[in-house]
């Protein structure tokens, strides 16, 4: 590949953030030289647990007591689109006049959209713009409301249109994307690396003498989870084997009332390499998304990193939720796991005594997990179409130079 074009990354959060975002764009920016890597963010890098290197860090930083998390929210966001949103624009607008990037990489996520939508369609600079989540899906809605969810949506739309190249989490979303917009996009997520594919040649998959489940990231959806752990609860005692699920990532959960520290356990935050190794000693891997299609733009257009993740090590998934969200879809489309839509608790225990019972699950289900990681998660591939954009970006805006 020719020399790589300075490269300005432009989001919400830090480069060592925890979460789907953070391990996405770390991974696609593995054979990006860090010299030529810099980064615009709205929160400050508070840890370097996954060891992402950049030239340099800009942030706007958003004073905490403004962020509107429970107290004042509309009072908050107020102040937030009024006074800190300007000022965040302004201050990208002098990080780009002063780094001259060849090329800007955004990731419109929360409280990133406004100053970058009011900034890129006139800052004179080629960029490309990767979709993630949909800003009017989930928390967001109660958080920053509905009318306010819906402009931020309408600014994603325009600065996916204005971008030069642009790409989204997964194929459902890149065709909602055209069909609104009419501008053409590509797929871009997190994938297997070659040690990934590697290890799932080589290595024996798991059996031990208690059932472990694996929760790898935050809980989106409290409602599905209790569910599951209530069916879980009901069944555990009646299981040829003890089970426990084990938590990864940033946030704790022993206050929920559905936790029970009697078979669940928190594991904490673990860069990339230490979380695969541990899911590799695990035995299923929970993905759920809402059993209800309440909430279509997270259901039917988002895709959790944590399937991702449960495939690079070879674990079979336990996914739940609406027959139209994409991680059933996928688990449809390919054997990687037990799959079900049950929305009662009795119906998916019974279930799940019949999916966990089975003595060897990572045998079971070893040839369509590297079935679905070839054709769908090959991140050499991938990265290749990512830096294919990025490189014509930079040479769009040499153009306009």
């Amino acid at each position: 590949m020719s020399v790589f074009p300075k490269l300005l990354v432009a989001t919400e959060f830090p480069p060592n953030a925890a979460g789907g975002g953070g391990a996405i764009v770390r991974q696609m920016l593995k054979d990006w030289p860090v010299e030529k890597v810099f980064w615009w963010s709205c929160r400050p890098d508070r840890s370097q647990t996954f060891g992402q290197r950049v030239a340099g860090h800009a942030v706007a930083a958003i004073p905490p007591k403004f962020y509107p998390n429970r107290r004042a929210r509309g009072i908050k966001c107020w102040l937030m689109a009024n006074f800190w949103a300007p000022w965040a624009a302004r201050h990208f607008r002098r990080t780009v006049a002063s780094l001259q990037p060849e090329v800007v990489w955004v990731i419109p996520h929360s409280w990133s959209i406004p100053p970058l939508a009011r900034t890129l369609p006139t800052a004179n600079v080629a960029f490309h713009v990767s979709i993630h989540d949909y800003p009017d899906v989930h928390g967001m809605l109660t958080s920053l409301g509905i009318e306010r969810c819906r402009r931020l949506a309408e600014a994603v739309d325009r600065l996916y249109v204005r971008a030069s190249t642009r790409d989204t989490i997964c194929r459902q979303m890149t065709d909602d994307m055209q069909a609104r917009t009419g501008a053409s996009g590509d797929v871009n997520r997190a994938g297997l690396e070659a040690d990934d594919f590697a290890a799932l040649e080589a290595t024996t998959p798991a059996v031990g003498d208690v059932i472990r489940i694996a929760y790898a990231g935050t809980v989106i959806v409290e409602r599905e989870f209790a569910l599951f752990t209530e069916a879980v609860g009901k069944i555990r005692q009646k299981l040829p084997r003890p089970v426990s699920l084990e938590f990864f990532g940033d946030h704790s959960y022993r206050n929920r009332p559905w936790f029970d520290a009697c078979w669940m356990s928190e594991r904490g935050n673990l860069s990339r390499t230490e979380l695969s190794a541990a899911l590799r000693q695990c035995t299923w891997g929970f993905s759920p998304m809402a059993l209800t299609d309440e909430d279509p733009r997270y259901n039917r257009f988002s895709l959790p990193s944590k399937f991702v993740s449960y495939l690079a090590a070879g674990l079979p998934a336990i996914t739940l939720g609406h027959s139209e969200s994409t991680v059933v879809k996928m688990a449809s489309l390919y054997p990687v796991g037990f799959c079900s839509t049950a929305n009662d608790v009795e119906t998916l225990a019974a279930q799940l005594r019949a999916a966990l019972a089975e003595p060897e699950p990572g045998t079971k289900y070893r040839a369509g997990i590297r079935q679905c990681a070839a054709a769908e998660f090959d991140a050499a591939r991938l990265r290749a179409g990512l830096y294919e954009n990025l490189f014509k970006c930079a040479a769009t805006g040499k153009q306009r130079g």
